[in-house]
Order: structure tokens, then C-alpha cells, then sequence
């Protein structure tokens, strides 16, 4: 786990298992996106395949999670609990008991959650005499960029919880003011954020200190290999745990990489090349252009298993991340200052896709997302890979990033520092008498 401090003393964390059902993907049909086709091939690359298995897991763990908490009831003085949106039935169970306090916790941007709930008040609110996130959505250009990201079957689970939202004392949020400001002090606004509810923004939630070049036996092989690169020159690309990508694309993807003539870390992992729903979830034999590696060798590596993104995007020979713009790979891109070539594919990622390019300043377009049932031509994607890379465009993107990244790693670190302050706020909050 990044992070994760193997010397540091764990001896007050302790881990309860509760039980979840067998769930069997086998016995269900194949999920399928809006126009029918198997998620490797959609054009929409939600994982479907979960939200079956979420419906059925909140269901089985009502019950044992209120023992728990009736239980801890007993023995604490307070018991806090942080939820995920999805999860938000917990805070009912919290409310239960006398002495139980729950928080949401919001895993996407302040940008993105609060795109969210002005389209579930019916993009009818403003704020006067500032310039609004619903202002500026209001332009069809910006709109069309994240509209549909979401599927109806994710769209129901969401509203299968929000009901129970109403039980929270607080929101938390995965970013900082250094990166939302804005948005972050209008979700505490009316309408957006509850009576009586308060919030604060934590992030980053990674490892903002990183030294990617610390010599250790241990070290990736990708990580030695970007030590010989010089600064600033290698574009990372990666999409993420759950993107599937087509044949097609990954042809074209090859195709533009190598046609651009840039360094490139490329992490091809089991999800971008099987169907875990195809011949019993064994794997697809991926297909790159005849003779991709033996041509690639010393400009580009492909990294078939696990990579360490935080130390690849903190390694100063990273000069770009071409991304899927899941707001975790926004956050850690950013906050190691290096700009983002984004490809959504469904979710926040489109929402993200706006505050990096248009917002922050800090990144172009691969991809626009109102052309997602189209393939990407290996051409659109060197001329992206270029512009990042070795632009002036690109350049001032990178210098805007790299001051972002400072302004971000600061707000943790510093002791007056805007999430050390929002961190140490919470702390007292959950701590009072």
C-alpha cells in the first residue's frame, strides 16, 4: 500500500472481517453497456460487472455491521464512522446508537460532486456575483463533455443511498484548496451541503514525499530504467484497475506512442486485455504491432503486472501521465506537478477531463468524450503525445503543474498548511467531549 509505514507502530489498528456472500459472475449474463456490446468493446468502459455484486453485498452487511457498532457502542466514548457514498447506509446504523458520529466520505472531486448535485437539483441554481461551476456549465460545449458518463444500473445504486446522507454529520473530501478552492466553498453552500452538516477537504491522500530515485535493491525495474532518462522526457500511460481497452485501440495507442517519438512507461496489465466474463476469465493473447517491442527498446517499456505510479509520476524524468483522468491518478499526477493527456472513459473521469484541461489549466484533451463510441486514431493520439511532450503549449502546462504540485504538497506538509489545518480540524472535531 503506498504510504503504508512497514516500521511505524499499527498496534492500534485492528481489523474486523464481516462475512460477504459468494457472488458467482458465471451465472449471470455479460454486463453490457448502453448499445449492447461487452464491456471491452463499449464505448463506455464502466465495469457493469459490479454493480450486481454491490446491490448484493449492501444487503448481507447491514445486519453485522449494526452488531459492530452496537457492540463498539459499548466500550468507546465515541464511535466515528467513515463511509463511502456507496455505503451510506451506515449512517443510519451510526445514528442508532447514542454515541455514534458517520462522515461521508466523497472519493471524487469537489469539481465533479458538486456537477453532480446541481444536475440532481435540475441545473436550476446559481450563486450571484461570482463566476459558478453552474455558470460555467451552463455553455452546451462543457456540458456535452460529461454528459452520460454515468450508466442508469450505477445511476440506481447511487439513489439506492442518498436517502440515508441525511444521517451524516459531515463530508470529507479527497482534495485540497490549492486545487478546488473554489469549489470546495460552494459545496458549503446551501443547497448543496445539508443543514447542520460540515466539511473538510483532507487531501492528498498519497504520499506527497516521495524520493522515486532512492537507491534500494527492491526498486521496480521501471524505476531504474527512468534513472537513465533524461528530465522531464518520458510519458507515462496508464488507465487505471478497470479499463478494458479494445484491440483496436491498443493497436492505435501502440501505433501513436511509437509514432511520436517520445520516452514512454506503458502499463499493459491484465484489465486492458481481457474480458474477465470470456472463456471463464481466462486472459486475451494481446496483440501489439509485429516487432513493437524489439523497435521500442531503450525509447519505450511496457510493464505487464503492477507498476508504482506515485514513484513513476514523482521520478523527474516523468514529464507527462497519459490518463483515464480517475480523479486518484488526477490527484497523484498533480500533486507530483506533471501534466495530464486525458482519455476519460466513464464516471467523474469526463468531469475531471474539464478541471485539468479547462479549469487547472494543466493538461489537453487525447480523447473528447462526446466521441467515446469512436476509436482514436493513432494519429490524434501522437499529436497529443507531442503537444504534452515537447510543445511550447505543453511546456507552460508543465510549469503551471509543477507550481500546482508545490502549492499541493505544501498544504500537507507545511504546518500551516491548508489540509494539515483541515486534518487537525477534523481531529479535534471527532475528538471533542
Amino acid at each position: 500500500m503506498h504510504g503504508w509505514n512497514d516500521f511505524s507502530d499499527n498496534s492500534n489498528f485492528h481489523f474486523h472481517d464481516f462475512p460477504t456472500p459468494f457472488y458467482d459472475l458465471n451465472q449471470n449474463e455479460l454486463p453490457v453497456s448502453s448499445d449492447n456490446t461487452v464491456s471491452r468493446h463499449a464505448s463506455n468502459k464502466f465495469p457493469l460487472h459490479l454493480i450486481e455484486s454491490l446491490f448484493e453485498v449492501l444487503i448481507n452487511l447491514e445486519e453485522p455491521i449494526s452488531e459492530l457498532l452496537n457492540s463498539l457502542s459499548l466500550i468507546a466514548r465515541r464511535v466515528v464512522v467513515v463511509h463511502d457514498p456507496l455505503m451510506a447506509f451506515v449512517a443510519k446504523e451510526a445514528s442508532s446508537i447514542p454515541n455514534g458520529d458517520s462522515y461521508c466520505f466523497n472519493v471524487c472531486s469537489a469539481f465533479g460532486l458538486l456537477y453532480f448535485k446541481w444536475v440532481s437539483l435540475g441545473c436550476s441554481y446559481s450563486i450571484p456575483n461570482i463566476q459558478t461551476l453552474c455558470e460555467y456549465l451552463t455553455a452546451d460545449d462543457h456540458l456535452s463533455k460529461i454528459d452520460g458518463s454515468f450508466p442508469d444500473a450505477f445511476l440506481a445504486l447511487i439513489a439506492s443511498q442518498m436517502e440515508f446522507q441525511q444521517f451524516d454529520v459531515g463530508e470529507l473530501h479527497n482534495t485540497c484548496y490549492p486545487l478546488e478552492s473554489k469549489f470546495i466553498d460552494l459545496l458549503g453552500q446551501e443547497p448543496f451541503l445539508a443543514q447542520d452538516h460540515r466539511q473538510w477537504a483532507l487531501g492528498p491522500l498519497n504520499v506527497v514525499t516521495v524520493d522515486s530515485t532512492e537507491s534500494s535493491e527492491s526498486r521496480h525495474e521501471c524505476l531504474v530504467w527512468l534513472d537513465s532518462q533524461p528530465k522531464n522526457s518520458v510519458i507515462y500511460v496508464a488507465f487505471g484497475a478497470t479499463i478494458t481497452l479494445s484491440h483496436e485501440e491498443i493497436m492505435e495507442l501502440a501505433t501513436g506512442l511509437e509514432h511520436s517519438e517520445q520516452r514512454f512507461i506503458w502499463v499493459l496489465r491484465e484489465t486492458d486485455r481481457a474480458d474477465a466474463f470470456v472463456d471463464g476469465g481466462e486472459a486475451c493473447n494481446i496483440e501489439l504491432p509485429e516487432g513493437y517491442e524489439e523497435r521500442m527498446e531503450g525509447i519505450g517499456m511496457i510493464v505487464r503486472d503492477w507498476a508504482p505510479q506515485i514513484e513513476i509520476l514523482a521520478h523527474p524524468s516523468t514529464g507527462g501521465f497519459l490518463s483515464h483522468c480517475g480523479w486518484n491518478s488526477c490527484m497523484e499526477s498533480l500533486t507530483m506537478g506533471v501534466p495530464i493527456a486525458a482519455w476519460p472513459m466513464h464516471s467523474d473521469q469526463p468531469w475531471n477531463t474539464v478541471l485539468v484541461t479547462d479549469v487547472l489549466k494543466v493538461g489537453l484533451v487525447v480523447k473528447e468524450w462526446e466521441s467515446r463510441s469512436e476509436v482514436i486514431s493513432s494519429t490524434m493520439i501522437e499529436s497529443a503525445v507531442k503537444k504534452l511532450m515537447v510543445s511550447e503549449d505543453g511546456h507552460e502546462m508543465r510549469e503551471r503543474a509543477e507550481q500546482l504540485g508545490v502549492d499541493v504538497r505544501s498544504s500537507v506538509i507545511s504546518e500551516d498548511g491548508s489540509s494539515n489545518a483541515e486534518l487537525n480540524s477534523f481531529i479535534a472535531h471527532i475528538s471533542r467531549p
